[in-house]
């Protein structure tokens, strides 16, 4: 009970906050419509000295070259890869629709490598298959402890960086940000940090983020959306009314009016969503779109996984509870099955939600009131 009341305290608070933060940078004016004339802002990504559209573009799970090709005509210039997104496939398409504007654009890809040599070797495919001869930022992908940034990753990003590879390196981390870091800031060898940041995360979150701003680090902020239910699903009526009312802008809207926050990657699959990510950029966030996400999130909490990581510490069978519940998130949220089911493969035998089975109730809880079981249950459905 004092989770969830604490909870609704800090969404009463930082729900509010006024919009401070969008003039950083400069900005150019955008038409995409006679009806609207949003503008592409831009700020400075921490120590790296970059100018980056304050809406960049996550590249995950577009399909649509054209797409990408149209947010970088319009002013966008920071775009997000990594090297298994599509099984590899993505950085192709990226690389493609990027190629004649490679000088005037930002562009980052990551690696799962977990030691020098498999780190590199993603790097050289990356370049390869993006086809360029650098990458502005190259991150180690998906970390959530300090232990697993080793030395031996640390060096592989210096060996790349003296051999022209990439300009800036980084980390991106899903779980465990409280803790990664501070960690990162203290190791001083990071330039910018990809971090999971939405209106449904708390205070300790913020002020990691702030922390991170403020030593010098770049910040971009993923799942900015909370689980990016923005699609109507047939006959899901709620669903429809918060599609409809804007949810997913106002989402964007209370990650952007963070000053700390440089950059963002919402995923983009069509023109109708690049359209409302770049209004959210010129339009205020207010006191409507407060009470939307408000309701958004009492929606999402059963379901929304915050990454937090407190349930993995609970659960007796050592199930990585956070990144299944991203899975099935993927499936749901995004309508991504075969990304979803792609992911849940790469998990050992050892981790799958069939070992459930082998206890007679589910004995963690959520701080943030996540139905752990059914969402475990939902993933042997869906991927099993």
């Amino acid at each position: 009970m004092k989770a969830s009341s604490s909870r609704r305290n800090f969404l009463t608070a930082s729900l509010g906050l006024p919009v401070t933060g969008l003039g950083a940078g400069f900005s150019r004016p955008l038409t995409l419509s006679p009806s609207s004339s949003p503008e592409i802002r831009y700020r400075t990504l921490g120590k790296t000295g970059l100018k980056v559209s304050t809406v960049g573009f996550g590249c995950m799970i577009t399909s649509d070259a054209s797409v990408i090709e149209k947010a970088a005509d319009l002013g966008v210039n920071y775009f997000d890869t990594a090297r298994g997104y599509q099984g590899g496939n993505n950085e192709r398409m990226v690389g493609a629709a990027l190629k004649k504007r490679r000088k005037h654009i930002v562009l980052s890809t990551k690696t799962h490598g977990e030691t020098k040599q498999a780190a590199l070797a993603d790097l050289d495919t990356s370049l390869r298959e993006l086809g360029t001869d650098y990458v502005d930022i190259w991150y180690l992908h998906a970390k959530s402890k300090p232990s697993e940034i080793t030395e031996e990753l640390i060096d592989a990003q210096e060996t790349a960086k003296k051999a022209g590879k990439v300009r800036f390196v980084g980390v991106s981390t899903h779980s465990g940000q409280t803790e990664l870091i501070p960690a990162l800031i203290a190791g001083g060898k990071t330039d910018v940090v990809l971090v999971a940041f939405n209106f449904t995360m708390g205070k300790d979150m913020e002020d990691a983020v702030a922390a991170a701003s403020r030593a010098g680090l770049g910040v971009v902020a993923m799942k900015v959306m909370a689980g990016g239910y923005r699609r109507a699903k047939p006959g899901d009526k709620l669903n429809e009314i918060f599609k409809r009312q804007g949810a997913m802008v106002a989402a964007l809207k209370w990650v952007l009016k963070n000053p700390h926050v440089h950059t963002t990657v919402p995923s983009i699959t069509d023109m109708d969503q690049l359209d409302d990510n770049l209004k959210a950029m010129s339009e205020p966030y207010t006191e409507a779109d407060q009470k939307l996400l408000a309701s958004q999130l009492e929606r999402i909490r059963p379901i929304y996984c915050h990454m937090c990581g407190e349930c993995e510490k609970n659960c007796p069978e050592g199930l990585p509870i956070a990144d299944i519940l991203r899975y099935v998130m993927y499936a749901d949220g995004y309508g991504q099955f075969a990304l979803g089911r792609e992911q849940f493969l790469t998990l050992s035998e050892e981790a799958t939600p069939a070992r459930c089975k082998l206890c007679p109730t589910c004995t963690v809880t959520c701080p943030y009131g996540v139905n752990v079981a059914r969402q475990l249950r939902r993933a042997q459905e869906l991927f099993a």
